[in-house]
Parts: C-alpha cells; structure tokens; sequence
C-alpha cells in the first residue's frame, strides 16, 4: 500500500531538512572551532613499536559527517539537489566571515588600550584563517565526492552502496585534506610548526594524519550509510538505484 502522496512528499522534505540542517550546521561549527586546538592522538604500534605521529585540528573532529549527509542527500536527492546544498555550504563560509569582521569593527566595550584583544579576537583571528582554507578545499573536495559519488553509481549500476560511499570520499579527501593544510600554513601561518625542523616534513605529518583520520571515519560510516539507505528506502519511497 503505497503512502499518501502529500505525506510522502513532507517526508522527503523533512529528511531533506535534517541532512541539510545537519550538514550546514556541522560546517558553520568547525569553521569556528577550525584550528583553535589541535589534538595530539599519536599512538605506538604494538608489535612494531613504531611511534606513528596523528596531530589534528579540533575542526577535522565532525567534517567526516558532512560526506556522509552529502552520499545520502546524493542517494535519495539527486546531483542537482546536493550541489544546491554543497553551494548554500560555501554561502554559510561567507556568513560566519561576515558576521566576525562585523563583530571587531564596531565599537566594544574594552577599556582604552585593549581594543582588539580578548577571547572574540582570538576566535575571529583563527576563525579567519580556518575559513580562507576551508573555503577552497571545502567547495572543491565536496564536488569531487558528489560527482564521484554519482559516476561511481552509474557505473555499478546502482549497486555496491560501499564503493560509491568510500571511494568518493576517500579520493575527495586527499584534495581538502591537502588543500586545508597548506593553505593554513602558507596564508594563515596557524598550524602549530617547529621551526628548528624541516616544514616539509611537519607539513607531510599534518596532511598525513588528517588523512589517515578521514578514511578511517569514511570505513566506519559505511555501516550507518548502508543503515540510512535501508531505512530510508522505504520510508521516502525513493529507489536510490535510479537516477533522479
């Protein structure tokens, strides 16, 4: 028995708001938080004792989450659809900028002396430079994911949930992931460096470890992301092995 049509489509626009909602909340987040901490998650290999370096910025901690609302908008949505939501993304970039440049250039309430200095210039300053790195490798990457996502589908013929869901993920994170850290350093001057040791070599461990970071997130939402289409399919009504 198939659902009435009107509830099925505030359904579909339910869900649509949820990933979108979930996925433009999550990006205005870490432009904010960005690099204002980065975490120190090395670990030693057990049998090896291989000491391996994992130094992240606190903003990579959610980002795998928007390429998982991306393959499902992209699933059940279309192409079209979810690059409208990936471009609004690039829109929500140039609103938190906004909104902070707005911030520091009205009068506040600092004693004289120690205008400019405090917590919101702080945030503001890396705020900053978290955006004009992740403006780039943001808009990039996630065409990338959304095209590969759709070619890979094509191709398989609307089988395989894993290979479209990892492969399109795994090929567009070696662009932002490169993309965020060198344009951090080179324009913003905010990764956390050791100028006594080569930048090549320290550069190499951060593009390394947000990486490696981002695969190992993009394998373990394969469950959810197979979970999602199997509950949504049904629920939307949508057959996410065609084409919309």
């Amino acid at each position: 028995m198939r659902t009435d049509p009107e509830l099925l489509a505030l359904r579909r626009e339910r869900v649509f708001l949820v990933l979108a909602g979930l996925f433009l909340g999550t990006l205005a987040m870490l432009n904010i938080l960005g690099i204002s901490r980065f975490i120190d998650l090395s670990f030693r290999l057990p049998l090896l004792g291989w000491q391996v370096p994992m130094v992240l910025a606190v903003g990579a901690l959610p980002y795998p989450v928007t390429f998982l609302c991306t393959d499902l908008l992209s699933e059940f949505y279309g192409r079209r659809r979810t690059n409208e939501v990936v471009l609004v993304g690039l829109l929500v970039n140039v609103w938190v900028v906004a909104v902070l440049w707005l911030g520091g250039v009205l009068p506040g309430t600092e004693p004289a002396g120690q205008e400019g200095t405090g917590v919101f210039f702080e945030i503001r300053r890396l705020a900053f430079g978290a955006v004009a790195a992740s403006m780039v490798a943001y808009l990039s990457a996630q065409l990338i994911d959304v095209q590969l996502f759709h070619m890979w589908k094509r191709l398989t013929k609307g089988r395989h949930l894993w290979l479209r869901n990892n492969g399109s993920t795994m090929v567009s994170q070696i662009v932002d992931t490169t993309a965020v850290i060198l344009i951090t350093h080179y324009y913003a001057h905010a990764l956390p460096l050791d100028p006594s040791q080569p930048i090549g070599h320290q550069l190499a461990v951060f593009i390394a470890s947000g990486y490696v970071f981002k695969l190992v997130v993009a394998a373990l939402d394969t469950l959810p992301f197979y979970l999602g289409v199997a509950y949504l399919r049904d629920y939307l009504e949508i057959d996410p092995s065609q084409e919309y």
